[in-house]
């Protein structure tokens, strides 16, 4: 398989926000250096998966990025997001493998996207689509469910489906160029959990194979899979959240991609027995330095973290007190802090300099570290993006 050349990747500044204003910086380079972490780990082809605007981190930005850095395709769920990779001139195949039966399933196959097919009713609207004249054949992959009970075909109606494809590859109107599932138990880590999964796969593989099928690509393991299950791997792996730096089934030291800072708005020195924010859910034992940041859960940060997070400020890491609102958050800096109005705090940062991570976010949270960095990538235009290149991290 030959690895494509690096490419030069634009710093981008988006927004028109001064100083003044919270940022959610991505760097890309932690981005590259992620994708060839997990290049390495594998033999065949490595989709790139951008989904959810890449993670919350820019799906063209990390996608033009992975594919400088060892990626060979890229993936994502709606239509909508292939054709918006198409729009941006990415010209590397691009699957698509979540769409209801009413898709615009002719957009795709104008735009060269290859479609991804869970059942009887998806394949006749795919085929009956690429077969209005205007069209070559559709590239699809045949979708199974190898135990999630989510997307894809179930086992006892994969034989139909394998039937139903090789007529209409016999008919012209599609050509089946892969097969695809998913893991229910790999962010368990190792070969042990994946082994139901596997076999329910390599029997699908032979089902569509009888149905007289040569599927080129078959495609299985996602992150964890990737780092952890070789068995999984087949001749191709997607990965996802490893690319913004979240493996899993923590098993590798990758690095993550985002920082999001914002300016103290305004410090003001209390007396024991203040009550902060709504409900006066916290209370000062006793006299202290409070910083007011414009930031808050409009913005991406968890609601459910208040009362266990912190930020990094003036050096150290002090705890937000109240709750943590839609558009606004308090730090207890301590009694006589140096911290002035303008100073820059870090609220999400990769590690490196003891600010909090997504990971820890997502702990304090009770939630997933993908739902973090999704959310956070989902800010409103407030929150100035700004994506940079310059070289932060490299795996040891």
């Amino acid at each position: 398989m030959t690895r494509p050349a690096t490419l030069p990747v634009p710093v981008t500044d988006r927004g028109e926000h001064g100083a003044d204003a919270a940022e959610l910086r991505v760097d890309l380079d932690s981005v590259a250096a992620n994708c060839r972490v997990l290049a390495a780990q594998v033999r065949g082809d490595l989709m790139a998966v951008v989904k959810a605007d890449g993670f919350g981190h820019g799906a063209v930005d990390v996608a033009r990025t992975a594919l400088a850095s060892g990626a060979t395709w890229l993936g994502v769920t709606a239509l909508s997001e292939a054709l918006t990779l198409r729009d941006a001139g990415l010209r590397a195949p691009v699957l698509s493998w979540l769409n209801p039966v009413g898709a615009d399933f002719g957009a795709g196959v104008r735009a060269g996207v290859d479609l991804a097919v869970p059942s009887v009713a998806h394949l006749a609207a795919v085929a009956g689509a690429a077969g209005d004249g205007r069209s070559a054949p559709a590239r699809v992959h045949l979708h199974l469910d190898t135990g999630l009970a989510r997307d894809g075909a179930a086992p006892e109606e994969w034989p139909a489906l394998c039937r139903a494809a090789r007529s209409a590859e016999l008919d012209g109107r599609v050509q089946v160029v892969g097969v695809m599932g998913h893991l229910a138990l790999a962010d368990l880590g190792g070969p042990a959990p994946n082994a139901a999964g596997r076999a329910a796969f390599d029997h699908g593989l032979d089902v569509a194979r009888a149905a007289g099928l040569r599927p080129r690509h078959r495609h299985l393991a996602a992150t964890a899979a990737t780092l952890t299950d070789p068995a999984a791997h087949h001749t191709m792996v997607r990965v996802g959240a490893g690319l913004v730096g979240i493996d899993p089934s923590g098993s590798t030291a990758l690095h993550p991609a985002l920082t999001l800072t914002a300016p103290v708005v305004s410090v003001r020195q209390v007396p024991a027995g203040t009550g902060v924010g709504y409900g006066h859910a916290w209370t000062s034992s006793r006299a202290t330095t409070l910083a007011l940041l414009p930031v808050g859960y409009a913005d991406g940060l968890p609601r459910a973290a208040t009362g266990r997070s912190e930020v990094l400020l003036g050096g150290r890491r002090h705890p937000v007190v109240g709750r943590i609102s839609m558009d606004q958050l308090v730090v207890d800096l301590g009694p006589g802090s140096p911290v002035r109005p303008g100073d820059t705090a870090t609220v999400v940062g990769t590690g490196d300099d003891g600010a909090p991570t997504a990971a820890e976010w997502a702990r304090w949270a009770q939630a997933l570290e993908h739902e973090v960095v999704t959310g956070l990538g989902s800010a409103p235009p407030r929150v100035r993006r700004r994506v940079t290149t310059h070289p932060t991290w490299s795996p040891s």
